[in-house]
């Protein structure tokens, strides 16, 4: 990046800070705080800083109008000292990332910006259904990162002292890493004999026997015969069982709703275990282990402006989520308004705020906040109006 856009962005993002309100997390005084600056030649951070070396943040953030900027999930008895032993950890935010680029059948280079958003977005969802039905969690907020993907801050009393080998282990279970299939079913005693059943009070039980139900029901909505070949389509299920399933299905609904994998035979816990493979494979979440294990992770700060592409890092409410679009809704409104010239030096198209452009190389006027956008990500640079 030149010297003439690293100028015009700095400045730019420091109206924006002049014209914003960036509210503070919780406890601000007892985290650490870091920025990056708009500094030819590099991105290094400046951190171990306390708010009381920064001050009023506002004040800060409209002064020195940084690049990035981020806070801690730890809170600590001295943020401000210079070494990690020093600070005196007292607790920490449990901190979910979403990366974009990372999720599966995403190509960072083929895959345009616009559908990589969208796939962060679903995969956010999907998180966040997860930690509502599995932990019951009261304190969570969700930030789109301003960059290619979403985070997820949850503060409840409960995990705040969890040291990583804890924050692992809720890795393990949201990925479904080294999940026991076979333990999803559990041997009970009903009266004089025992059955086998799926566990369906909480957990992966309870995902799999919902997914298992809603099998049932769209076998239930086809013809026999069609009903049999779907049946068939799984590995393990001949002619045979798929008619002993199916009549188990047909004759004795409320067994195979109560989780009994007894009724239907052996075919039943075949089908079970298929339901359980496809369950896990749908409905883990893709996150970046390193960054939930990490009990004194910098993150981005919500409300700041990500320096890679001029957005937002926008906090979101639950119901917010579905129609958020990061390429519209993230774009701040101070950009917005007024045409700047700028050098494309990477054409090709861009979808942005609720347009698609075909930007060919050169020197051209553009709406400013794309303009800021293309420059934040390299694609353009600045040149005299």
């Amino acid at each position: 990046m030149d010297g003439r856009t690293r100028e015009y962005l700095e400045g730019r993002f420091g109206d924006y800070y002049r014209s914003t309100d960036v509210p503070l997390p919780p406890a601000p005084s007892e985290r650490e705080w870091g920025v990056i600056p708009w500094s030819a030649g590099g991105t290094r951070m400046h951190r171990h800083q306390s708010l009381l070396d920064l001050g009023d943040l506002s004040d800060y953030l409209a002064r020195t109008a940084p690049r990035h900027v981020y806070f801690s999930s730890a809170r600590f008895a001295d943020p401000g000292a210079s070494t990690m032993d020093d600070k005196g950890w007292r607790e920490a935010d449990l901190v979910f990332d979403i990366d974009a680029d990372h999720l599966p059948g995403v190509d960072p280079e083929e895959t345009p910006y616009a559908e990589m958003l969208e796939a962060g977005k679903q995969a956010l969802l999907d998180l966040l259904n997860l930690l509502e039905d599995d932990f019951s969690f009261d304190e969570m907020q969700a930030v789109f990162s301003g960059g290619r993907g979403y985070h997820v801050h949850v503060r409840d009393e409960s995990i705040r002292r969890l040291d990583s080998e804890a924050r692992r282990e809720i890795v393990d279970y949201i990925r479904a890493i080294d999940l026991d299939v076979d333990g999803l079913i559990e041997t009970r005693a009903f009266g004089t004999t025992t059955r086998r059943v799926l566990r369906t009070e909480g957990g992966w039980g309870r995902r799999t026997h919902r997914r298992l139900l809603q099998f049932v029901d769209g076998l239930m909505d086809l013809e026999e015969e069609a009903a049999l070949e779907r049946l068939k389509e799984l590995d393990g299920i001949g002619d045979g069982r798929a008619k002993t399933i199916l009549g188990a299905f047909q004759n004795n609904p409320d067994a195979i709703r109560d989780g009994n994998v007894e009724a239907g035979g052996p075919g039943v816990r075949t089908l079970v275990e298929a339901i359980a493979t496809e369950t896990v494979a749908d409905e883990t979440s893709p996150i970046d282990e390193p960054v939930t294990t990490d009990t004194k992770r910098l993150i981005r700060l919500p409300k700041s402006i990500h320096g890679g592409s001029g957005l937002v890092v926008e906090p979101l409410d639950r119901d917010e989520i579905d129609d958020f679009d990061p390429l519209v809704d993230a774009v701040p409104d101070r950009f917005r308004g007024r045409d700047i010239t700028v050098k494309v030096t990477d054409p090709g198209s861009v979808t942005f705020d609720d347009d698609t452009f075909t930007l060919p190389s050169g020197v051209q006027s553009v709406r400013e906040s794309l303009g800021v956008f293309l420059m934040a990500r390299g694609r353009a640079e600045k040149v005299a109006e």
